[in-house]
């Protein structure tokens, strides 16, 4: 008799054809990405709402607030931990369409919109 064996990591794996297949239909991430995308950052006062016309370009504040959310949903605070969970949860992966924010990014989006989040984060608890 044998124990129970996973599948060999060495083959080529077929894995979906789209990203869109790791999250259900009725998935609770996609609401939230649909409460977010329904949001105008100017009016929320998000920071960087506009983008720079010179420099790097900056993150889009609707994607780090999906970020955040996603953490308040599934109790992620800390901005080291949302930077890990970014890199390993396919909901992440699929929410953020693969974007990686590190944590200093997400701190300072925390930090720069401290007066516009909580409005958001009771929007959000009221849906």
């Amino acid at each position: 008799m044998s124990y129970i064996a996973g599948a060999n990591r060495s083959p080529v794996m077929l894995l979906p054809d789209t990203v869109d297949l790791y999250v259900d239909l009725d998935h609770p991430v996609r609401a939230l990405d649909m409460f977010v995308a329904g949001l105008d950052p100017v009016n929320l006062g998000l920071v960087k709402a506009r983008p720079a016309v010179t420099g790097r370009p900056a993150y889009d504040p609707l994607d780090l607030l999906r970020l955040l959310l996603w953490g308040y949903f599934n109790r992620v605070r800390s901005s080291r931990r949302l930077e890990i969970e970014c890199g390993r949860n396919l909901e992440l992966f699929w929410l953020l369409r693969g974007l990686r924010p590190d944590f200093k990014t997400i701190a300072d989006f925390r930090r720069d919109n401290a007066q516009a989040l909580p409005k958001v984060f009771r929007m959000f608890v009221r849906l």
